[in-house]
């Protein structure tokens, strides 16, 4: 049977994307030494002597650590791959049959990395003669029998133009001077075929975004190896449709969201292809003949800080932005397992970033690198520089950030980011972050695809993630994707109705009839809020978050369902590890620790998970317990993984609506690192928290001591001081030196008009937008909003002083 190769896990096995390779280039020498090397040939030699450069790395030694476990995993795999390479009509591996297009791929990946070998010090098989022929021998093979001129694409495009040429184009970069000339033309030709100009002609299709990178990336490889300059600068000249901002479908939002497959945000991996591809070329050509000069790359450089970083977090990337990437875990064609995961995404992104500061301005290089060294410093978890899924190249440059004392490593940041553009929210607070991720009409519930993600039904339902500065980082990252309880997301509002594997269709097709989601921020601070519609399914929820200081409130109300079967909210569903028995204590009371227990537990008022955080119910509630374990394989939620069996123990804390409820509701506190004394402690402070309101018009939140006020006003109406006479999203904030901000959104994206009142009395407005007019009364403040459709639900930020 056919074995499926997923496009990310031969990024990630080529280290998180091929282009991250660059990284071993000298930090400040890079330019000089191309520029050197042009001086003494042609642009041509010069640009393949800088790529074959950048592919080995160098200025590290081969014998000390990290790059000696890695070189050595290198040889191992090498000599596994030449000692079951079997070339016959139908495979180059037995494993890897040519009717699979990801065979094809799969097959120039595994001669790569026998090049790399080959090419590399410390291997044990350095330049052994008969290791580079039986590479030309195998793509020789492959030239023959499935990647030449006279075949036509089948399969996954991805795989002819993309996975197989970039593959190819390493490789005789790297063997270059083995090659005959008519050889390497013939190999040239096969690119041609597959990957013609007229691939790059529109931006459209498969042709936008990280694709479009990739795209030009084995054009600029084949005009190199060519010595085609009009090659060269149509890739260059490609690149320019991926730059500018945009307001629909795929590429960088100006609230920092990226999107790709126009109804998925993808930041956390095919936003770190386009990072890594942008970074080489941008990189590659610098100083050349066709150095991207375009204004327009300022858009990339100015994603780091919109766009990346706010979903990094300690060497880790959010699950939140990362698609599909959450279900490639081990895939069954490759022998030696993947790290992968939300750190493995991470460490590919932080070569990323190490890279592109080569390009960019000397302060821009400077900060970011600031910014990798502290993810270096801080990844307790999966230490970065022991991934050796990375290549010997990143792991020299990111070996370089760390160890050079010029750079200051820079803390987490604190405050909340909202991407009202891919229905995505990042708080963060001294000691954890936590993410939010929704769905609406804009965006899918979930992507499924090539096999992968089959489960993912309810990550767009409200899952909750969070992490803790010094705990809590493996997570997500520990066997949690394949042995959740698909149904018991943490954060999500869902009917257990039973749902098929990659129900809803595929490629971002589930996207629910909800338009009113998104929120209100003043940058520390946000409310929340997310219109329920449930997958294949009657579910029908108003669900709300008011992310605060050391806490965040949510709200779930107006709950309802026809479809027969259970509806819950689930509020935690904690991955303990293998054989985690961590105490949970109610009230008070430690509960039993044993897999399998369950309870029903009345009157919770608080409760703790040790080394977890807490969690309090304003008023008591009725909180449904368990401890289970769960086991599954890779294979259960993505095709191309293995079988092997992954047992994972697991603490769920859930509300459960009944079946078929009309109008359930519930409330909680989530306390990430929070100690068992200031759960108790914030439960007995019963004014601390107001809910004013949580049904099916409006959900607020007054917490006196923060100065918040905060309203999602799903219709029009009157709460807590605030009248909205339009849906919208508003937090007040004031703080406690006079003044106070106003903070409005429209989360719809459709009020040309907007009327937001606040019966307190102001003594003036201190700043507000231009398109925003306002009127004092004794007792109010009038704020009436202009066309607002446009702004895409940013937010609106009015500053007042008070009486």
């Amino acid at each position: 049977m056919p074995v499926p190769w997923s496009r990310r896990s031969f990024l990630h096995l080529t280290g998180t994307t091929a282009l991250l390779l660059l990284a071993a280039l000298p930090q400040a020498g890079a330019a000089h030494a191309a520029g050197a090397a042009r001086g003494a040939g042609d642009a041509y030699d010069a640009l393949r002597a800088t790529w074959r450069a950048a592919l080995l790395g160098g200025g590290f030694d081969p014998a000390a650590a990290p790059f000696a476990e890695k070189l050595a995993l290198l040889g191992t795999q090498a000599a596994a791959f030449r000692a079951t390479m079997d070339a016959a009509p139908g495979w180059l591996w037995p494993d890897l049959p040519l009717s699979a297009s990801s065979s094809i791929t799969a097959g120039y990946t595994r001669l790569g990395t026998m090049t790399q070998a080959y090419a590399q010090p410390g291997t044990g098989l350095t330049g052994d003669p008969a290791l580079a022929a039986a590479v030309r021998t195998g793509l020789d093979h492959l030239h023959a029998r499935a990647y030449n001129p006279s075949r036509s694409p089948f399969g996954n495009w991805w795989d002819f133009q993309i996975g197989a040429p970039q593959a190819l184009l390493d490789i005789s970069t790297l063997l270059h001077d083995q090659l005959p000339a008519a050889r390497l033309a013939a190999y040239l030709a096969a690119v041609d075929r597959f990957v013609p100009d007229s691939c790059v002609g529109s931006y459209t299709g498969t042709s936008t975004g990280a694709n479009r990178v990739d795209l030009c990336r084995s054009i600029a490889l084949r005009g190199i190896l060519g010595k085609d300059p009009a090659k060269v600068a149509l890739a260059r000249d490609a690149l320019s449709p991926v730059f500018p901002v945009v307001t629909t479908g795929d590429g960088f939002y100006a609230d920092g969201s990226f999107v790709q497959h126009t109804y998925l945000s993808y930041t956390g991996s095919y936003g770190l292809v386009l990072l890594g591809g942008l970074a080489g070329l941008l990189s590659l050509l610098d100083g050349s003949p066709w150095a991207v000069t375009d204004p327009g790359r300022q858009t990339v450089f100015d994603s780091v800080a919109k766009s990346f970083a706010p979903f990094l977090y300690n060497g880790l990337m959010m699950d939140a932005v990362s698609g599909r990437s959450t279900s490639r875990g081990n895939p069954r064609s490759n022998a030696y397992g993947l790290q992968g995961g939300d750190h493995g995404r991470g460490h590919g992104a932080l070569a990323s970033l190490a890279l592109l500061g080569t390009a960019a301005s000397a302060a821009e290089n400077q900060y970011w690198r600031g910014l990798v060294k502290g993810w270096i410093q801080r990844d307790y978890y999966s230490p970065v520089l022991s991934d050796t899924d990375l290549s010997v190249a990143a792991l020299a440059r990111l070996k370089a950030v760390r160890d050079d004392g010029s750079v200051v490593a820079i803390a987490e940041p604190t405050g909340h980011r909202l991407f009202p553009s891919m229905d995505r929210a990042v708080h963060r607070r001294p000691g954890w972050a936590a993410s939010i991720s929704m769905a609406s009409k804009r965006m899918g519930l979930y992507e499924t695809g090539n096999g992968e993600n089959l489960r993912g039904w309810h990550a767009g339902a409200g899952m909750l993630q969070w992490w803790g500065d010094t705990h809590g980082n493996g997570q997500y990252t520990d066997g949690f994707w394949p042995t959740v309880d698909p149904y018991r997301l943490p954060g999500t509002t869902v009917s257990r109705t039973p749902l098929a594997d990659a129900e809803g269709g595929a490629w971002g097709l589930p996207r629910p009839d909800a338009n009113w989601v998104g929120g209100a921020t003043d940058g520390e601070y946000a409310a929340v809020g997310q219109y329920v519609r449930g997958l294949s399914s009657t579910l029908y929820a108003k669900k709300s978050w008011f992310c605060l200081a050391d806490a965040i409130v949510c709200l779930a109300g107006s709950v309802r369902s026809t479809d027969g079967a259970a509806v819950e909210t689930v509020i935690e569903n904690r991955n303990l590890g293998a054989a985690g028995t961590q105490a949970l204590t109610v009230n008070g009371a430690a509960q039993p620790t044993a897999p399998g227990w369950s309870a029903t537990l009345t009157g919770t008022r608080w409760a703790h998970i040790a080394g977890h955080g807490g969690y309090v119910f304003p008023g008591g509630a009725t909180v449904k317990a368990l401890r289970q374990e769960r086991t599954g394989s890779w294979r259960d939620i993505n095709t191309g993984g293995t079988t092997d069996p992954i047992t994972r123990r697991y603490l769920t804390l859930w509300f459960d609506h009944g079946t078929d409820p009309v109008a359930a509701h519930c409330a909680h506190i989530l306390m990430p690192g929070a100690t068992a004394a200031r759960a108790a402690a914030r439960a007995a402070d019963t004014g601390w928290l107001t809910v004013l309101a949580n049904d099916n018009q409006q959900q607020g939140v007054e917490v006196g001591s923060l100065g918040v006020t905060a309203v999602n006003f799903w219709f029009a109406g009157t709460v807590g001081g605030l009248t909205a006479d339009q849906p919208a999203c508003v937090l007040v904030r004031e703080h406690g030196d006079g003044t106070a901000t106003l903070c409005v959104s429209d989360p719809m994206r459709m009020r040309t008009g907007l009327t937001v009142t606040w019966h307190r009395p102001v003594a003036s407005v201190l700043s507000k937008p231009a398109t925003v007019t306002s009127a004092r009364t004794g007792s109010a403040l009038v704020l009436a909003f202009g066309d607002l459709t446009g702004l895409a639900g940013a937010t609106q930020r009015i500053r007042v002083a008070l009486n």
